[in-house]
């Protein structure tokens, strides 16, 4: 019966979606000029992601796209904001799963509903993560790591960007399959952390590559392996984290979301200019030099499905390693 409801499903999802990629074609929008928040400093992967995509709608639209730096809180100051935001299309917001993922299930009495207050429109990147270490330590992969960390037990210490971080609670999966037993040390930031992994104060983070590439060509950091379910093109060399620990799967993902009353057929419009937009080549150069892959999703329906499944699994990360946020 199972299967059948899925077969009704796809064939329902089959004959509705050209219907709407249509509807959505004819629409007036935009019209006006576009906002998208960013929910992390000028220069940072989010906003990287942000303008590349940016400039490609700018062309593709006909409309002004105005990047809207909004840092602070992990995310939800630009998530509440979002929240907030005329139903309209006209204000998008670049999401890591920080503010819709994870601070669900960390923080109490958040000023929006992660499940009611947004649209899922598309995912757009997977900011690379990569598991590194200082190369004086003489580990070359996953394995050897956990041989040599098990022979230190309680001496080895992890490095993040801060409590409730995805790079965190990285490393808290990360002992939780492993039997492992680390100390985590939360910074103000990825880059400090990194500074303390090269001068061998901590020994191990889970790291966005975009963040660690120059330690890491520089000789400095030693990269073992990706996070992400599946390897990277980008990284060829690099085996999956998972491939040695197996369970362990951590994606770094960004996508575009809209107040959860926007219009479908603006949703959908906007669905199919940001995939249009991840095939230009411009946008897949710059991002690719500096570690982020473009990503698309199937459609909205499957996106939304991905973002929960996410918070799901986030959620029981937080739960087993009993993380708090103070």
């Amino acid at each position: 019966m199972r299967m059948i409801g899925l077969f009704h499903a796809v064939l329902l999802a089959a004959l509705v979606m050209p219907a709407t990629a249509g509807f959505a074609a004819d629409i007036k929008y935009p019209v006006r000029p576009i906002r998208v928040l960013i929910p992390f400093p000028a220069g940072g992967v989010a906003d990287t992601i942000g303008r590349t995509l940016g400039e490609r709608l700018t062309a593709q639209m006909g409309q002004p796209v105005v990047i809207d730096n909004r840092p602070g809180a992990g995310g939800r100051i630009a998530a509440d904001l979002l929240a907030k935001s005329e139903a309209d299309g006209y204000t998008l917001f670049v999401s890591t799963a920080g503010p819709l993922a994870i601070s669900p299930a960390l923080i109490k009495n958040l000023p929006y509903d992660a499940e009611k207050d947004f649209h899922a429109v598309s995912r757009v990147a997977e900011a690379i993560n990569v598991m590194v270490v200082n190369p004086s330590s003489g580990v070359r992969n996953v394995k050897e790591f956990v041989e040599w960390a098990k022979k230190r037990a309680g001496n080895v210490r992890y490095g993040s960007s801060g409590t409730g971080q995805p790079d965190h609670l990285s490393g808290e999966f990360f002992q939780r399959l492993s039997g492992l037993q680390m100390i985590h040390v939360p910074y103000k930031g990825g880059g400090p952390a990194l500074v303390d992994l090269v001068s061998g104060d901590i020994q191990v983070m889970f790291s966005t590559y975009a963040v660690a590439v120059p330690h890491v060509k520089g000789g400095r950091l030693r990269a073992l392996a990706v996070t992400t379910p599946q390897r990277q093109p980008l990284l060829a060399d690099l085996p999956t984290v998972g491939e040695s620990l197996p369970g362990f799967a951590v994606s770094n993902w960004n996508g575009v979301f809209v107040p959860a009353k926007t219009p479908a057929a603006v949703a959908e419009k906007l669905f199919v200019e940001l995939n249009k937009a991840l095939k230009a080549p411009t946008l897949r150069e710059r991002q690719h030099a500096v570690g982020i892959e473009p990503a698309g999703s199937v459609s909205r329906i499957e996106f939304a499905a991905f973002v929960r499944a996410d918070a799901e699994r986030w959620q029981k990360i937080i739960r087993d390693a009993n993380v708090k946020v103070e």
